[in-house]
C-alpha cells in the first residue's frame, strides 16, 4: 500500500514539475531566451571589464579631479543594487526623452555595475605591485605610462584573474532581473511559460538551462585560476 502511495506521489510530482506535454510546448520559448541570456552575457563582459580596465588605468596616471570623479562613480555602482539601476534606465528614461528596451536598460546597467567591481579589482591589482618593480623599469628609461602597461599591468591582472572571475561569473547571473522590464531571457521566458500552462515545469526547464551555460563557465574559471596562480 505504501509503494503505491509512493508511486502515486511520484507520479503527481514528475507531472506537475517535469511535464512532458508542458515542457514540449514552450521549450523553444526557453530555448529563445537562452539565446538571449548568452549575447547578454556576453556583452556585459566585454563591455564591463574593458572599461574597468579603461577606469583603473586612468586613476592610476593620478590627476587627482579624474580619481575623484573615478571614486565617486564607482563606489555609488557598487552600494546601489543593480536592480534599482534597471530600474531606473528603464522606468526614468522616457520622462528624460529616451526609451530604452529592456534589453539595453539591463545590459547597460550590469555593465556599470561589473565596470565599477572591475575598475576596483584592476585598481588593487596595480597597487599592490611593489613600487621597487615601477622604480626598476624607470630607470632603465621606460616613461610612466610604458611601466604601467609593459611591466605593471602584467603582473596585476595575474593578481586579478580569481576575483574577478567570480565577480563577473556573479553578476552575468544577474541577467535574470530583466524579468522586471519585461526581457525575455530565460528566467523571463520562462516565467511567461509559467503563467500561461499554471505548470512549474517551464521553471525547471529555465533552472536546467542556467546549469548548463554557468557550469561550465565555473569550470573553466576555475580552470584559469589554477593556471594564473602564484606557485608557491
Amino acid at each position: 500500500m505504501r509503494a503505491v502511495l509512493a508511486a502515486g506521489g511520484w507520479d503527481k510530482f514528475a507531472e506537475t514539475f517535469f511535464n512532458a506535454k508542458v515542457m514540449a510546448k514552450y521549450l523553444p520559448d526557453i530555448l529563445w531566451g537562452t539565446l538571449v541570456t548568452i549575447e547578454l552575457a556576453v556583452l556585459i563582459v566585454i563591455a564591463g571589464i574593458g572599461s574597468g580596465l579603461i577606469l583603473a588605468l586612468v586613476r592610476a596616471l593620478g590627476v587627482r579631479p579624474l580619481n575623484w570623479l573615478i571614486i565617486f562613480v564607482v563606489d555609488l555602482l557598487r552600494s546601489l543594487p543593480p536592480l534599482v539601476i534597471i530600474v531606473l534606465f528603464y522606468f526614468g528614461g522616457p520622462p528624460a526623452g529616451w526609451t530604452p528596451s529592456g534589453f539595453l536598460a539591463t545590459w547597460l546597467s550590469l555593465t556599470l555595475v561589473l565596470m565599477a567591481f572591475s575598475e576596483e579589482i584592476f585598481w588593487a591589482g596595480i597597487t599592490s605591485i611593489h613600487k621597487g618593480q615601477w622604480e626598476a623599469a624607470r630607470s632603465t628609461g621606460l616613461g610612466f605610462v610604458q611601466t604601467l602597461i609593459n611591466v605593471v599591468l602584467p603582473q596585476a591582472l595575474r593578481l586579478t584573474v580569481a576575483p574577478l572571475t567570480n565577480r563577473t561569473i556573479a553578476i552575468t547571473k544577474g541577467t535574470a532581473l530583466g524579468t522586471v522590464v519585461a526581457l525575455h531571457e530565460i528566467l523571463g521566458a520562462a516565467s511567461s511559460a509559467m503563467s500561461n500552462s499554471y505548470n512549474p515545469s517551464p521553471l525547471m526547464m529555465g533552472a536546467a538551462a542556467y546549469l548548463v551555460l554557468f557550469i561550465p563557465v565555473v569550470i573553466v574559471a576555475r580552470r584559469i585560476e589554477t593556471k594564473f596562480a602564484w606557485k608557491r
